[in-house]
């Protein structure tokens, strides 16, 4: 891996509790990731979801799999901390992936997540 260095790439969701939309914003977040980012499958080392107590009508990797994206992918879910007035409906995940020694990590925050980290959030 010349010329490339190792990093986190974070982003979120919100999502209805329906196997379908779930489906779809995972997709999407991941499609808007990889795009910000100019990332490939290839460069791509681990993805870590974490989900909402409230979100169990779909395992977010499974639905990346099954959208036919990661599929050699190391891929891990597992719900997210229980915490009083935390975003509900969300899905949150961490990309390990590899870009260039110079590359500026692009996070992406989209359909109502935005305000966990509006700092990192485009507009």
């Amino acid at each position: 891996m010349t010329g490339k260095k190792l990093f986190a790439l974070r982003g979120a969701c919100q999502c209805r509790n329906n196997g379908a939309d779930i489906a779809g914003q995972i997709a999407a977040l991941y499609d808007e990731l990889l795009a910000a980012n100019g990332l490939f499958e290839a460069d791509i080392v681990s993805l870590i979801f974490s989900v909402t107590p409230d979100l169990d009508a779909q395992n977010p990797a499974a639905a990346l799999r099954q959208s036919g994206r990661g599929g050699d992918l190391a891929l891990l879910a597992l719900q997210e901390a229980a915490v009083p007035g935390g975003l509900e409906r969300t899905v949150r995940v961490l990309i390990h992936c590899y870009l260039d020694r110079d590359a500026l990590p692009r996070h992406v925050y989209r359909n109502g997540a935005e305000v966990l980290r509006p700092d990192r959030s485009r507009r």
